[in-house]
């Protein structure tokens, strides 16, 4: 397999206006940031482990699709790929199984809203949820740190709360008090006001107004939790979100009619949903293995606008997850006899078992970690197997993929991997692409992030 060297496009085939974004030559660093011409839609919401819309353009411009064409993205995650392929014009599908996230780019390819009733709207809502929160002597003034909310307000009212088998689902200490019960009353408001036609925008202007500015979250890239804030803005910054969204929405009016599917469902089983052999391209990034909780990333928003309500139905959407990590493995999973006979993976799953008994790890996660290096490998085999049937002979397919040393620091070349078991199941390799390069957080080893260059002969 060869190294290509940049990730600039060929000629673009669509005449549409965004084929004019230039290809900006950025610094390692920010290869995973938006661009400024990217934020109009795709910062609705956004993934903080997002791969960015730049590298969607490159592959759309060197696959040389255009408005005949349909593109797959089968772990659509919030909606980058089908995004960008709606603003040039090309028909897309998604997959993708985590509610929140499939809620999320069902909503960002949705441009039928007009854009000045939801504004309107949105400024109705706020006037309604200020004048509710007035009445129970709160203000949505904030921020105030480090002041208790006996301080800070004479509150004529019990604060709101989540139900506790809710509230266990969160991290501790993930949103304060005051905000939550800010949010609840904006949440109850949009309920009982709601109208359908702006609805779903607004919640998921919400979901970002959340992890952005109302919660105590710190993403870097691990979710984690930050300082407390005790108050601070929350229907004013959920106003300034929609009011950002009708603008956007403003500028996309004659774009709406490109067509755009998304599926909740589990990438393993996909020819179910899909016509056969009519997929041109697939550009999508899966998870990579390591120990972060996908879930953990959207738990808050997840929880808040009701997608996930107990300890179940979280296993359950676990499960319908590529197992990458410690915490999605359960005892009936058996994704790993898929690459049952791959040579390479099952070195790599008992290196990382080697290592465990000279380090002497014992704990039950650490005995896990060379299953999880089987289970991840035998998802993606399992998933491109199935994939087969839906492509059309000629398919082009991009994954982006990263290196990773996360179990006790055995090196997983996941892109080459990935090429090799896409080989064995009757795929073309046709190179692996550097996106970039990312400091390893244990070893601060530079790891590899890449995107493998499938075909499909048919």
């Amino acid at each position: 397999m060869t190294r290509r060297e940049t990730l600039t496009g060929e000629s673009a085939v669509s005449q549409g206006k965004f084929w004019d974004v230039p290809e900006r030559p950025t610094r390692n660093g920010e290869q995973n940031k938006l661009q400024p011409e990217d934020h109009p839609v795709h910062s609705w919401y956004r993934f903080v482990l997002s791969f960015p819309p730049h590298v969607v353009r490159s592959y759309i411009r060197k696959f040389g699709l255009g408005p005949d064409h349909q593109v797959l993205d089968p772990f659509c995650g919030t909606g980058t790929t089908l995004v960008e392929c709606k603003k040039f014009g090309i028909p897309s599908i998604g997959i993708e199984a985590n509610p929140m996230a499939h809620f999320a780019s069902t909503v960002k390819v949705d441009w039928k809203p007009d854009p000045g009733g939801l504004a309107e709207h949105a400024r109705t809502i706020a006037v309604l949820a200020l004048a509710e929160l007035a009445e129970q002597g709160i203000s949505d003034d904030g921020p105030l740190f480090g002041t208790s909310v006996q301080q800070a307000y004479n509150v004529s009212t019990e604060l709101r709360t989540l139900e506790s088998e809710a509230s266990d689902l969160l991290l501790a200490g993930s949103i304060s008090p005051l905000p939550l019960h800010k949010t609840l009353v904006l949440l109850d408001v949009l309920r009982r006001h709601g109208d359908e036609r702006y609805h779903r925008h607004e919640l998921l202007a919400l979901a970002k107004a959340l992890v952005t500015s109302i919660s105590n979250l710190h993403f870097g890239p691990e979710v984690s939790v930050g300082p407390a804030k005790v108050d601070v803005p929350v229907v004013a910054a959920w106003l300034n979100t929609v009011l950002a969204m009708s603008g956007d929405l403003e500028t996309l009016r004659n774009q709406e009619q490109t067509p755009a599917r998304v599926f909740r469902a589990d990438s393993r089983q996909v020819a179910s949903l899909v016509e056969p052999r009519s997929i041109d391209a697939v550009i999508t990034s899966p998870p990579y293995p390591n120990e972060k909780d996908y879930t953990r990333t959207t738990r808050l928003e997840s929880v808040l606008l009701g997608f996930v309500r107990s300890k179940a139905e979280l296993r359950k959407l676990k499960k319908s997850l590529v197992c990458s990590n410690t915490r999605g493995v359960y005892k009936d999973d058996d994704d790993d006899r898929w690459i049952a006979t791959n040579s390479q993976v099952q070195r790599i799953a008992e290196a990382i078992e080697s290592r465990r008994v000279e380090l002497g790890k014992t704990s039950g996660f650490e005995r896990l970690y060379p299953r999880v290096a089987k289970l991840y490998f035998g998802g993606m085999c399992r998933h491109l197997a199935e994939l087969r049937a839906l492509l059309r002979p000629g398919a082009q397919l991009a994954y982006v993929v990263g290196d990773q040393a996360s179990y006790l620091r055995v090196m997983i070349r996941t892109g080459q991997l990935l090429a090799t078991i896409a080989k064995d199941l009757g795929y073309e390799p046709l190179g692996i692409d550097l996106f970039r390069t990312r400091l390893a957080t244990v070893t601060k080893e530079q790891l590899r992030e890449e995107v493998v260059l499938l075909r499909w002969p048919g």
